[in-house]
Parts: C-alpha cells; structure tokens; sequence
C-alpha cells in the first residue's frame, strides 16, 4: 500500500479504558482521521462513538476496507485472531501488550507481517516515557535492576495474570538494557482474587553477571512503577508513574543527587504517534512484533515455573 498526503485512516478495535484513550489521541492526531470504532459492548461503543463522533462498529471486520492502519486493544485472548484479520488485509496494525497468549501465534503474525511489508508494533508504552528517555544515556552496564510495579486490584484485564498484565512492561525494558543473553530464571507467585497470579516476583541472572528482580502485584493498597539501576559509582531512579528521575553518584566518601530534567508528555500520545509516523514513512517501530516476543517468551516462562511450583504443592 502506497501512502499519499492524505492524513491516514485509522481504526480502534476495542474501546474498553485504554481503548478508549487510543481513540481520544487519534482524534486528535494532525497526521491521522479516525475511521471507526468498535467493540462488542453496545453501550460503551455508543458512549464512545457518539463523544468522538465517528462510525460505530460491533464487529471488527466491518473495518476492513476503511481503515489503513489500526489499534487493537481488546482481550489478550482475541489478539491473534483478530490482529491475523487485520494483517491478512494489509492494514498496519498496533496491538497493545501482551503480544500474544502464545509464543506460536507471536510467530505467525510476525511471519504475516514481514511477508505483507507491514508496521507491526506492539504497546510496550514505558519505552515512550519521558523518565525512561531521560535516562537511557546515563544507563552502561547494569550489574543490578530492582523493579516495583503495584496498583490496586484494576477489575480489567482479568483473562490473563499479573506476568502478562504489568510485568512484561519491566521484562521489555530489562531485556533492552541488558546487553547480555539471560542465564537463569527463578519465580514465584500467587493468586488471590482471580485463578491467575496476582502477586508475582521474578529474578533473571544474565551470563554477564547482571542481576534484575521484579516484582509486580495488582492487590496493592498502593499505586508504584518504579525501577532502579545500579551500576559501577552510579545509582539510577526513575519513576514511571510521576516521570521522575534521579541520578546518585559518587563523589569522594560521599553521594551526590541529581535530579534529571524531564519534558513531561503523554506516553501513550508518544507512542500512538509514533505508530502513525512508522506507517507513514514505512520505518520500523520502536517496539516491533520481534522485540515484544522476546518479553513474551520471557513472561511465558515464568508464569509457567509459578504455576509448575503452585500445582505441585
């Protein structure tokens, strides 16, 4: 498909919380006119078409035809079929994460995507915060990463556990700092209010020597996306969730503490736009469907050693 200067039509396949937001950016985008909308859910497509004033849709096959590129953001169960639908049409496609439930239906839209020449990104939106572009210049040479990401019990996103839900956001940017293949994997995690884990916590050892441990939770009393980076003389916080940085080095017998300037803006806005500039100009997004299946091999594996050690007790 050849682009012309026409702004590009796009679609939202499932307009849910996040759904919804893809919508509101698209609408607002310069380089983009949102086509249409859709969802199963009669009432929540209603709301949200008739806000947006746009085309709504009950089934995502009605889009086919008027749209160029679009988002998916519904159910991680339906992503494969409904991303296959899309590609199979020649229309750039966006799915957030996680990718896929399996590492075999990764592999098919990817293979799908290449053989068609098409944008295939997948939303890893914390490779599109500002705190973390800040500091990606400061960071060579991990040798520990501690990572916190907690939120109260979010009632979405319940067909798949907390490793799929928020911990791949860590698994991808872990995996991106660390320039080293992973040595060793060690989990555990429970469920508490839904048959998935809902508490999880993961420590990957890389053959360089460099160690990450993550921990996510959706029961929290409290909301936290933090990460911290150690490094040789260098300390590194960064907070996802307010777009902070700091920077602790040191200095004689002492630490000193810089906080790094940040151009606050919407990750979510970043990274829409971002999508849209990759279809444009035919570039390879940031977060393509070969980068987010590393995360999700990584996610696949220790959600499966949490749940080996659960049956077994």
């Amino acid at each position: 498909m050849i682009l012309g200067m026409d702004k590009i039509k796009v679609g939202v396949v499932g307009v849910g919380h996040l759904g919804s937001i893809h919508a509101q950016i698209y609408k607002e985008l310069e380089t983009c006119s949102l086509a249409g909308v859709c969802d199963t859910d009669q009432a929540r497509l209603a709301e949200v078409s008739g806000r947006l004033s746009v085309p709504a849709y009950r089934d995502y096959k009605e889009l086919l035809g008027k749209v160029e590129a679009v988002s998916i953001a519904a159910p991680t169960r339906l992503h494969y079929q409904i991303v296959r639908g899309f590609l199979e049409q020649r229309i750039h496609t966006l799915v957030e994460k996680p990718f896929t439930p399996s590492l075999k239906e990764a592999d098919i839209l990817i293979k799908i995507a290449r053989k068609n020449k098409l944008i295939l990104q997948v939303g890893h939106i914390e490779r599109f915060n500002s705190a973390f572009s800040a500091t990606q210049k400061l960071i060579r040479e991990p040798r520990f990463i501690e990572c916190h990401r907690l939120s109260p019990f979010p009632n979405r996103s319940l067909d798949i556990g907390a490793v799929l839900d928020i911990m791949i956001h860590d698994i991808d940017i872990i995996l991106g700092l660390v320039p080293a293949k992973i040595k060793k994997i060690e989990s555990v995690g429970v469920n508490v209010l839904t048959q998935f884990e809902d508490i999880a916590n993961a420590r990957i050892t890389f053959k360089n020597g460099c160690v990450a441990n993550l921990t996510a939770s959706r029961v929290s009393d409290e909301f936290m996306r933090r990460i911290r980076i150690f490094q040789k003389d260098t300390y590194i916080s960064l907070d996802y969730k307010d777009a902070k940085a700091s920077v602790y080095k040191k200095a004689g017998p002492g630490i000193t503490k810089q906080d790094l300037p940040i151009e606050k803006e919407q990750p979510l806005q970043k990274e829409l736009r971002a999508f849209i500039d990759c279809v444009a100009k035919q570039e390879e997004p940031l977060i393509s469907g070969r980068i987010a299946r590393q995360a999700l091999e990584v996610a696949l594996v220790i959600q499966k050693q949490i749940w080996r050690k659960n049956t077994s007790l």
